[in-house]
C-alpha cells in the first residue's frame, strides 16, 4: 500500500527522461554538442542506442569533459573510429599527421646502454643527438645542426681534445731564462721557474695609507737601486753563436724559387720514381766538390729528389752543395766547435739535425740557415735520426757515448724516453717494420731491436764470433738491412724476424777500424761500400760476387750515396776532404725510327763544372751508334767527361 501512495506522475516523467538522456546531453549548449568531421564519410545512425539498461554491459562510450571515470571497456573497432567532436580552430592542423599514438609517433628501437647514454649525454652537453627513427623522411640529427657540424657529428665519448687544446689547458711555467744571464731580468732559473698565474701574495698592509699626523714629515723616497745584469762569458758554440753563410748571388731565381725547389728543367729524371730504371756501376769521375779543409765524415742527399747534398766535416763545418745545376756550394753552416759526427734530414728536407763531438745536437733550417734549437745531455752523440713517420717529425733519437739511446721531443725540448740496454756506445739507429721498430748496433758487438717508445729489447743478437758493426743501411725493398762488420765483411739481416741471411755475405774489402757506410743502388741490384784504402767496391746483390773495384780517393772512403733518380751516379766522400761525383760511361741511345740506322743530335747536356759552350749539332749532322761518341762530337776529351745526356732525333 505504501508504494502506490508514494508513486506520482511527476516521478514517472522523470524516469522516462532519464532513460532517454542519462547524461543530460540535451541540456548542453549547441556549440558543445558533438560534431561529426565533415571531411570524413561516416555512416551515422539516426537513432543510435546510446544507453543500455545495464550500465555494466555498455557497448558505446560517451563522456563529458567533467567525467573522471569510464565504465566501459572500449573495443578496438571503436578506438579506430573517425574523430568526432568540435575542432580547435587555433590548433595545428597538421599536428596528428605523423602520430601513431596519442602521445606522438612511436617506433620500436633497440640499443645498448652505452649507446643510449652516449646519445643522451651528447644531447645534454652538446645540444644534438642522432635520430633513432627508421622513417626515411625523418631528419638524421635532432637538435643543433651547427654544433653537430662543428664536432663532425661525433658523440661525446668519441671526441678527443687536440694537442693545441691540451697545450692551452695545460699549466705553463714561466721561461727558464737566458743561460748567459746570471742575475737580473731574464736570469736563468732552470727547472725552478714559477708557474704562470701564481704570483706571490702581497702583504696584507700593502696599499694602506699611513694614519699618522699631518705634522709628521714625509720621509724622502730613496732612489731605487738599479740591478746590474751580469752576463756570463760567451762560450764557443753557445746560444747565439751559430750562423750560416749563403754563397750565391740571389736566394731566388726569376720565378721566386729558392734552391729548395728541384731543378726539373735541368734534370727531368727527378720526376721519375726512384728505382724504376736499371742501374749500372759508375766508372768515371765527372765532378769534384772542394771546400772542406779536413776530412769529410758524413754526407746526406736531399729526401725524395736528391738534388742537394749535405756534408759534415772534421773542420766543424756543414756545407750544402748543389748537384744538378751549377755544382757549387750553396750554404755553409757554422755552429759546432768540434768535428761533426752525423746528419739527418727531416722527411720534407726543410730541416736537418746535426751532432758533433762538442756534445751538441742542433736543429737547422735548410733554407734560411738559422739554428732553430739546441739539445745536449752532456754526452757525445754518435748517431742521430728523425722519426720517419710524418706525424712524428717532432721526435728524434740519438745514440750516445754513455750506452743510451735518448728520445727527444723538439716541441718541448725534453727527453721523453731512454733506451738503456747496450753495454757500449751506440753507433747506428735504423727504423724497420713500417717505422714501428728500430734496430741499434753498439761497440758491445751486439744488435738489439726495440719497439718504438718501449724501452724493452724485443730481439737480442750476440754471437762469440761477432764483431762491432758501426754502419747499417736499409735495402730499398725494406726487407733487409746490411751491417758493416769490422772483420771485413758485410752481413745481411731480415727486418721481420731479425735473422741473419747466411746465403748473402759480401767480403773482399778492408774496413778494419773504419765505419765505412754501406750503399745500395736505387733498384737494389748492386751493394757497395768504401774501404780503408780509398776504394769503392761493388757487389752483385744476387750472387755476392765483386763486380768492380773503383779507386776513388787517396784516403779512406768513409761515406757514399747513390743518387735516387739516376741510373749510375754515386757520390763519394773521404778523409782527404774531397767529395766526388761518379757515373757510368756515356751511352748513345737512339730515338730514331726503328727502320733508321742513322740519327742526328739535337743537343748535348753537360754536367756541372763544364765551362765551355754546349755543343749543338746541325740538322745534317749524323751519328752512328756503333761508333764512339768521342769520335763524333767536336769537343775535347776533357769536355767529354762533362757530357751527361745526348738527345737524338730522326735525320
Amino acid at each position: 500500500m505504501s508504494l502506490p501512495i508514494a508513486y506520482s506522475s511527476d516521478e514517472e516523467d522523470h524516469i522516462s527522461s532519464v532513460k532517454n538522456d542519462i547524461f543530460g546531453l540535451s541540456a548542453l549548449p549547441v556549440t558543445k554538442k558533438p560534431r561529426v568531421d565533415e571531411t570524413q564519410l561516416v555512416n551515422t545512425d539516426a537513432a543510435p542506442h546510446v544507453l543500455a539498461e545495464d550500465p555494466l554491459n555498455m557497448t558505446s562510450l560517451v563522456t563529458r569533459p567533467s567525467d573522471t571515470q569510464m565504465n566501459v571497456n572500449i573495443p578496438y573497432k571503436d578506438m579506430i573510429l573517425p574523430i568526432q567532436g568540435p575542432e580547435n580552430p587555433f590548433g595545428d592542423r597538421g599536428r596528428f599527421l605523423n602520430q601513431n599514438a596519442l602521445a606522438g609517433h612511436v617506433e620500436e628501437q633497440s640499443m645498448s646502454e652505452h649507446a643510449f647514454r652516449a646519445q643522451h649525454l651528447t644531447h645534454s652537453i652538446l645540444g644534438y643527438s642522432a635520430n633513432p627513427s627508421m622513417d626515411p623522411n625523418a631528419p638524421a640529427v635532432l637538435g643543433s645542426i651547427e654544433s653537430a657540424q662543428e664536432n663532425n657529428f661525433a658523440t661525446i665519448d668519441t671526441l678527443r681534445a687536440t694537442r693545441e687544446q691540451k697545450r692551452d689547458l695545460k699549466r705553463k711555467r714561466k721561461p727558464k731564462g737566458d743561460l748567459m744571464v746570471a742575475d737580473g731580468d731574464g736570469a736563468y732559473v732552470g727547472p725552478w721557474a714559477s708557474w704562470d698565474g701564481e704570483e706571490p701574495q702581497q702583504h696584507f698592509l700593502a696599499g694602506m695609507e699611513g694614519t699618522g699626523d699631518g705634522d709628521e714629515e714625509e720621509e724622502e723616497e730613496e732612489p731605487e737601486m738599479q740591478v746590474i745584469t751580469k752576463k756570463v762569458k760567451p762560450k764557443k758554440g753557445g746560444d747565439g753563436q751559430e750562423y750560416s753563410v749563403f754563397h750565391g748571388k740571389s736566394m731566388t731565381d726569376y720565378q721566386g724559387r729558392t734552391y729548395m725547389s728541384p731543378p726539373v728543367a735541368d734534370a727531368p729524371n727527378l720526376l721519375q720514381e726512384a728505382g724504376s730504371q736499371d742501374c749500372f756501376i759508375p766508372k768515371v769521375c765527372v765532378h769534384t766538390w772542394t771546400g772542406h779543409t779536413q776530412g769529410v765524415s758524413v754526407i746526406r742527399t736531399f729526401p725524395e729528389t736528391g738534388h742537394l747534398l749535405l756534408s759534415g766535416s772534421m773542420d766543424t763545418k756543414i756545407k750544402l752543395w748543389d748537384i744538378y745545376t751549377h755544382g757549387n756550394c750553396v750554404r755553409t753552416f757554422h755552429g759546432h766547435v768540434k768535428a761533426v759526427k752525423d746528419l739527418s734530414f727531416s722527411n720534407d728536407g726543410r730541416q736537418f739535425l746535426s751532432c758533433g763531438y762538442d756534445r751538441q745536437m742542433k736543429l737547422w733550417d735548410t733554407e734560411t740557415g738559422q739554428c732553430i734549437k739546441r739539445f745536449s745531455n752532456g754526452k757525445i752523440p754518435y748517431v742521430i735520426r728523425f722519426h720517419p713517420d710524418p706525424d712524428k717529425q717532432n721526435i728524434f733519437l740519438a745514440g750516445m757515448s754513455d750506452k743510451k739511446i735518448i728520445q727527444y721531443d723538439m716541441n718541448s725540448g725534453e727527453i721523453t724516453q731512454e733506451y738503456d740496454q747496450h753495454l757500449g756506445p751506440v753507433n747506428t739507429i735504423t727504423f724497420v717494420d713500417e717505422n714501428r721498430r728500430f734496430v741499434t748496433t753498439s761497440d758491445d758487438k751486439t744488435i738489439r731491436a726495440w719497439d718504438f717508445d718501449i724501452p724493452v729489447v724485443i730481439k737480442y743478437i750476440a754471437e762469440p764470433h761477432m764483431h762491432s758493426m758501426p754502419a747499417v743501411t736499409l735495402h730499398p725493398s725494406n726487407k733487409y738491412f746490411a751491417a758493416q762488420s769490422l772483420d771485413n765483411q758485410i752481413l745481411i739481416y731480415s727486418t721481420d724476424n731479425f735473422r741473419q741471411n747466411r746465403k748473402k755475405r759480401f767480403a773482399g774489402h778492408s774496413v778494419a777500424g773504419y765505419a765505412c757506410q754501406v750503399g745500395f743502388s736505387p733498384d737494389g741490384k748492386w751493394i757497395s761500400s768504401g774501404d780503408g784504402e780509398g776504394n769503392v767496391v761493388f757487389w752483385d746483390w744476387k750472387t755476392g760476387r765483386i763486380k768492380s773495384r773503383l779507386k776513388a780517393h787517396s784516403k779512406v772512403v768513409i761515406a757514399h750515396e747513390w743518387l735516387p733518380h739516376d741510373t749510375s751516379k754515386v757520390i763519394t766522400a773521404s778523409w782527404d776532404g774531397l767529395i766526388k761525383l761518379w757515373q757510368h760511361d756515356i751511352m748513345i741511345r737512339s730515338l730514331a725510327h726503328p727502320m733508321t740506322d742513322m740519327v742526328c743530335t739535337r743537343w748535348v747536356h753537360f754536367l756541372p763544372g763544364y765551362r765551355g759552350e754546349d755543343f749543338v749539332g746541325g740538322p745534317d749532322r749524323k751519328f752512328d751508334e756503333s761508333k764512339s761518341l768521342h769520335s763524333q762530337l767536336d769537343c775535347s776529351a776533357k769536355d767529354l767527361n762533362f757530357v751527361d745526356q745526348v738527345f737524338f732525333g730522326p735525320p
